[in-house]
């Protein structure tokens, strides 16, 4: 199996064990909480429809406009103001839910401008996380050389250091504003941020919604959606060392498998469809590309002698197509040279037939070793 399928396939076992885990752990810790808390709105309703002799139909209706005038109460929520902080949310993908378009053509244009707008912002934010890693790498380099140091280079490790840290910053300085103008915790503040910047958006906690704070306090809308943009910006930086890394192992996987098959083919030799491997494999039916042939007629055409045992019948019929290849690929499929007296002739009527024959011009080549050679490729091509 191959290591991307075992990859994969360890993925979603990993995934769906770690959602197994979280809904246990999340089931023991907020299911006794969840049940008192409805046991105890159960009672207040009660109360109220006791004490003001409220039938429960008209309880359901205050309670649908309790619902609805919750977003108002922030102001006028689709001004340009509060039509901005609707679009940073869609880009985004954060999704807090706190405003939502009611209307068949917002619906409509919503859908749209975040089929456009949500991959524009993706690409936008890796690029600056990528950037934001080129300058902490060239940060870190400086203080190291400032400092003397033997290694400059700046790791993955040091960036992803320097990553966190910025993170971890954002997160606590932010947390620190939004206490003092929410009037949040501290700790609730810093779970606002995380659920923000990791674009999981409950909805539960939502800034800019009280006190008509996104018509009132321009100053504090600019902080927010500069902590939203500034906050995914440095996130992006972290996911582009963290989660990209392993993603693109599969890719680089199915690039070292191609690069070996070609090498592997460019070892190999083609005989009458059947592939020889340079480890001695042999794949039947193989079709190979950029094949060069080597006819009988070619090999023999050192000797212009035409011996009577070696038909021109057989040679056309025992054609051996074969991949062009180097020299040292090719010597493992020809035989030995043997003897002549193994082939059954002998030296003097070879040498009488001979006489009287045309040869080629053989002078750069010592003359019994090249005709060993050709004894040597006709023999092999008449046993094929």
């Amino acid at each position: 199996m191959k290591k991307q399928n075992v990859r994969t396939i360890s993925l979603i076992v990993c995934t769906f064990t770690y959602l197994l885990v979280g809904a246990a752990v999340f089931d023991a810790l907020e299911s006794e909480t969840e049940t008192l808390r409805c046991e105890a709105l159960q009672a207040v309703e009660n109360m109220i429809i006791d004490k003001y002799n409220i039938s429960e139909e008209d309880f359901k209706v205050m309670e649908t406009v309790v619902l609805k005038s919750e977003p108002h109460k922030a102001g006028k929520q689709w001004k340009f103001t509060g039509a901005f902080y609707y679009a940073t949310t869609v880009l985004t993908t954060i999704g807090y839910g706190h405003s939502t378009p009611s209307t068949i053509g917002g619906k409509l244009f919503t859908m749209c401008y975040a089929i456009v707008g949500i991959p524009l912002g993706l690409v936008m934010f890796q690029s600056i996380g990528e950037r934001v890693n080129r300058l902490s790498s060239f940060v870190i380099q400086a203080v190291r050389k400032s400092l003397h140091c033997k290694r400059t280079a700046a790791s993955e490790v040091d960036l992803i250091c320097v990553v966190t840290t910025l993170s971890s910053l954002t997160i606590a300085g932010g947390a620190a504003a939004f206490s003092k103008f929410e009037g949040w915790s501290y700790f609730d503040s810093v779970y606002y941020c995380f659920i923000t910047l990791t674009t999981i958006g409950f909805g539960d906690m939502v800034a800019l919604q009280k006190d008509n704070a996104l018509n009132t306090k321009p100053e504090y809308v600019m902080f927010a959606l500069i902590f939203i943009l500034f906050g995914l910006a440095i996130v992006a930086a972290s996911l582009n060392l963290l989660v990209l890394r392993f993603v693109t192992m599969n890719t680089e996987d199915e690039r070292r498998d191609e690069a070996q098959a070609m090498q592997a083919l460019q070892g190999s030799v083609k005989l009458e469809g059947d592939v020889i491997t340079a480890n001695g494999s042999i794949l039947s039916g193989y079709e190979g590309h950029d094949g060069q042939s080597y006819s009988g007629s070619n090999l023999s055409s050192m000797c212009s002698c035409r011996c009577a045992c070696f038909s021109a019948k057989r040679h056309k019929r025992h054609q051996m197509k074969g991949r062009r290849s180097p020299s040292s690929h090719m010597r493992h499929l020809l035989p030995e040279v043997v003897p002549m007296q193994d082939l059954g002739f002998d030296s003097h009527s070879l040498n009488h037939a001979l006489d009287g024959v045309d040869v080629v011009d053989t002078s750069s080549y010592p003359q019994p070793q090249l005709l060993k050679r050709n004894v040597s490729l006709l023999s092999f091509q008449y046993n094929i």
